[in-house]
């Protein structure tokens, strides 16, 4: 067999490029060497044997600050935002039919209206454009969310974005720790109004869930009102688990302010803000009339649903949307078997 004289060009190729970063490498231990040798500033400093360096204090989750969404800028921003795009997309999704406003009228008469805490019930997130659109003057320009620390705060982006557009901060949704209350407390003495969702979630099923007594403690801390809130419809177009929504009706009701009574506990005042709440649902899928002879007869439909599993569960869903008057303009008609 002939032996091939061609000479090794890859071979070559790699002996010159050796040659060529030689140098540089040269250059780089060179500098390397004297930055190591002179210590800190120039590398990071040793840590003694046995001393534990304490972690780096979080920015994300309840920790997230959000004190630039109160100021000016971020003010002004807002304030374009929420009557600009913001309320364009409400109407376009929702279209909503407000109710109960003159249940206010008394305390925005007053030379100075105080700060109120709104407790609506949550089944989309639909729920805070619509309500930061909803809530009447003059509380509206002043308004913070409540949102949940583990879903909108896990970013930078995420967070300020929440913060920037619609006030919001941060707070645990499975107990208002002290941090949170001292939070709020703060906002609420600076003239802050505050919407906060007792539930703590949205409803995964379409039905309301228990609610927690957030709503109720921060209102006998702050001293602040708490005004009953229920929202029809959003459920509806944009409901937990949805992939987009789809363009309905809404109702937002507003009840009176209530605060809590002498020697009452936060939970008694927090069921109360519930009955409220559920008397105010009674309201809108009937009226006035029939939602206060239900409460006195102690009748009042549950915002948690009936007590069953199922398919039965989503029946009765089912129809309490038909005979409501908010949700989609354009339902499917569903045909329930007969069992009779």
């Amino acid at each position: 067999m002939a032996r091939d004289d061609r000479p090794n060009t890859g071979a070559a190729s790699l002996r010159r490029l050796t040659r060529a970063v030689a140098p540089a490498e040269r250059i780089a231990t060179t500098v390397g060497r004297l930055a190591g040798s002179r210590g800190f500033p120039y590398r990071a400093p040793t840590i003694p044997v046995g001393v534990e360096v304490p972690k780096e204090a979080s920015r994300l989750g309840a920790d997230f600050d959000t004190d630039f969404a109160r100021r000016a800028p971020a003010k002004a921003a807002r304030s374009v935002i929420t009557n600009g795009p913001v309320r364009l997309m409400v109407k376009a999704l929702a279209d909503p039919q407000i109710f109960g406003v003159d249940r206010l009228d008394d305390l925005a008469r007053r030379e100075e209206p105080p700060p109120l805490i709104f407790a609506p019930n949550h089944h989309s997130h639909l729920d805070t454009p619509l309500m930061t659109v909803a809530v009447p003057e003059p509380w509206r320009s002043s308004l913070v969310v409540a949102a949940a620390a583990d879903y909108f705060f896990t970013s930078r982006v995420k967070g300020t974005a929440a913060a920037l557009a619609l006030n919001a901060f941060p707070i645990d949704r499975e107990v208002t720790s002290r941090a949170s209350s001292d939070r709020i407390r703060a906002l609420v003495d600076d003239g802050w109004s505050l919407v906060i969702y007792p539930e703590g979630g949205r409803s995964p099923d379409g039905w309301g869930q228990a609610w927690k007594g957030g709503a109720a403690y921060l209102s006998s801390r702050t001293g602040a009102p708490v005004v009953p809130v229920f929202i029809d419809g959003t459920g509806a177009i944009y409901g937990k688990g949805s992939k987009r929504p789809r363009p309905g009706r809404t109702r937002v009701v507003f009840g009176h302010p209530l605060t809590p009574l002498e020697g009452e506990s936060t939970r008694r005042f927090s069921a109360r803000i519930e009955a409220a709440v559920a008397q105010l649902a009674d309201e809108s899928a009937h009226d006035f009339w029939t939602a206060r002879r239900n409460a006195a007869r102690g009748a009042t439909p549950s915002l948690t649903g009936p007590d069953v599993t199922g398919w039965r569960r989503q029946w009765a869903l089912s129809e309490q949307r038909r005979s409501s008057q908010a949700g989609l303009r354009r339902r499917q008609k569903r045909r329930w078997p007969r069992l009779d």
